[in-house]
This record gives structure tokens, C-alpha cells and sequence, in this order.
């Protein structure tokens, strides 16, 4: 990873402990209703359904019809107790370890709603969640332009939009066994509110 990104590439401006930051419930949403409908709509073009988890999750997970199980993984009980689509929430946090606390094929779909931007060791994390998917699973991030600066990583901030879909796709291919990853603006030019965009990718059979 380090020769694909700069020195203090992953650094932030707030290095202290995440779980302090996130202490306190933020029981709202972090983009408008237009990005939140084109979070739903793409959630329904891929069918996603199943078991299903939810990465940097809150109490809201933007899906038009939950999927038959859906799991939540973020930093704050209350908020994960107040997702009603969920049927389960795991307190985790993910900078401090990448590893995620589930079996192999366990999932059909995760997905990572507005919070790709905080992750320091994102590739790590990547490479565990096509450990969690089953084959052909798929991995769905979307963000906007909105973020808690201090949070987020320097590279991410002192980025455009469209360098945006470029780093998260190539966190995609820095994992490894993950499909050519799709890169997409979901919320249609001229669109007046926040942007949303999206990237995706399939997990693929690992090698014999």
C-alpha cells in the first residue's frame, strides 16, 4: 500500500481515540433526501438482499426494503440500536482493528454509506470484507462531499470528487480478489443538492 499512496496519505488532523470522538449518539443523517433516494435506488438496482452488512454503520442504513438480514458494524450503541432495519448491531471500530469479527462467507453484501473517508488502514479493511462476502458477493461504498474534517484522512480532504471514486477504486484493487471495481455519480448532472457517488465491486473465487 505504501507505494500507491503518499506519506501521511492516511494521517488526520484528530489522531485521538475514535471511540471518544464517537462517544455521544449523532442521530442524524449526513446527506440530504436526493442523496439518500440514490443511496436507495442503487442498493435496489443490484438486488441487494440476504445477509447483509452494514460497515460504519448508524441508525439509518438507506435501504428502500431492508434485506432479509441486515447487520450493522459501527462506533456508537445507541445509534446501531436505532436502526430498525437491523436485526443486529456489533460495536467495532475498525481503525483500531481491520479485522472484522465474522466468519468467513458470511455475507451476500456490505455496504459503506458516507464513512469511507475515515479509514486509516482502508485496505486492510478491504481485504477482510472479501473475506467476510461470499463469491460473487458485492461491496458497495458511497460517499458525498460532506465529512467530520478533523476525522477525515489528509488524502481524502486535499482531494476532488472525482479523485475520490479513483482512491476508493484503487483500495478496491490494492485488496486483491475483488472484480474491476464500477465508479459512478448516482445523483444526475446539475443536480442541486449533495452529490452522491458510488463504487463497487465483486468479490471473485480465490485461486486453487
Amino acid at each position: 500500500m505504501a507505494h500507491r499512496f503518499p506519506e501521511g496519505f492516511f494521517d488526520r488532523a484528530d489522531a485521538g481515540v475514535d471511540r471518544d470522538f464517537y462517544s455521544w449518539p449523532r442521530l442524524v443523517t449526513h446527506i440530504d433526501d436526493g442523496a439518500i433516494a440514490a443511496v436507495g435506488a442503487l442498493y435496489d438496482e443490484l438486488a441487494i438482499d440476504g445477509d447483509v452488512l452494514d460497515l460504519m454503520s448508524s441508525w439509518v442504513s438507506h435501504f428502500r426494503q431492508p434485506p432479509a438480514c441486515l447487520i450493522t458494524l459501527g462506533m456508537n450503541v445507541a445509534e446501531l440500536a436505532a436502526n430498525g432495519q437491523a436485526v443486529a448491531g456489533v460495536v467495532h471500530d475498525l481503525n483500531a482493528q481491520p479485522a472484522l469479527p465474522f466468519r468467513s462467507e458470511s455475507f451476500d453484501a456490505v455496504v459503506c454509506c458516507v464513512s469511507v473517508d475515515y479509514l486509516v488502514r482502508p485496505v486492510e479493511v478491504f481485504r477482510d470484507v472479501e473475506r467476510v462476502l461470499r463469491p460473487n458477493g458485492v461491496f458497495v461504498c458511497t460517499f458525498s462531499n460532506r465529512c467530520f474534517p478533523t476525522k477525515a484522512i489528509r488524502g481524502w480532504l486535499a482531494s476532488t470528487d472525482e479523485q475520490h471514486c479513483a482512491i476508493v477504486a484503487e483500495y478496491f484493487r490494492s485488496a486483491g480478489r475483488f472484480s474491476e471495481p464500477v465508479v459512478a455519480r448516482r445523483t444526475p448532472p446539475g443536480h442541486r443538492g449533495d452529490p452522491l457517488f458510488a463504487v463497487w465491486s465483486r468479490s471473485v473465487d480465490s485461486p486453487a
